[in-house]
């Protein structure tokens, strides 16, 4: 008897599931795509190899200087092993030079790996408890 029901299970199992029909929720062009960033001078490079960190802010700043002059170049690293995040940073002079090294840079090649760059959108304000453990004692 225990062995009937033990091979009866997995047949009501797949007949059940194999019945379920599953329809994911309606795609609308507000939820595929985030909000753009406003246009600035910084911008944000992402999809860049991991292995990047070794003179890699130089190399970031001779790629995007081809396009305007650039006040600031980062590649954002792990504070405890420091190695690069695949992120960055580029700062340039102007709103049009910032707008040419994203037509000029965006899905190109650097080091092997495509690249891509967008306007940085600014950082979201601390909350109140910022440091403080979930509790909201020290």
């Amino acid at each position: 008897m225990a062995l009937r029901a033990a091979v009866a299970a997995p047949t009501g199992l797949r007949r059940l599931f194999s019945s379920f029909a599953f329809a994911p929720p309606p795609s609308t062009a507000a939820n595929t795509a985030p909000p753009s960033a406003e246009p600035s001078t910084n911008l944000f490079v992402f999809g860049m190899s991991f292995s990047f960190f070794r003179l890699a802010e130089q190399a970031l700043r001779e790629a995007f200087a081809k396009f305007g002059q650039v006040i600031h170049a980062r590649v954002v690293t792990d504070r405890v092993s420091g190695d690069s995040k695949e992120f960055g940073f580029v700062r340039y002079a102007t709103l049009e030079e910032a707008a040419e090294g994203i037509k000029g840079m965006d899905g190109k090649f650097l080091d092997g790996w495509v690249i891509f760059a967008e306007y940085a959108r600014p950082r979201a304000p601390p909350s109140e408890n910022a440091g403080l453990p979930p509790s909201g004692r020290p």
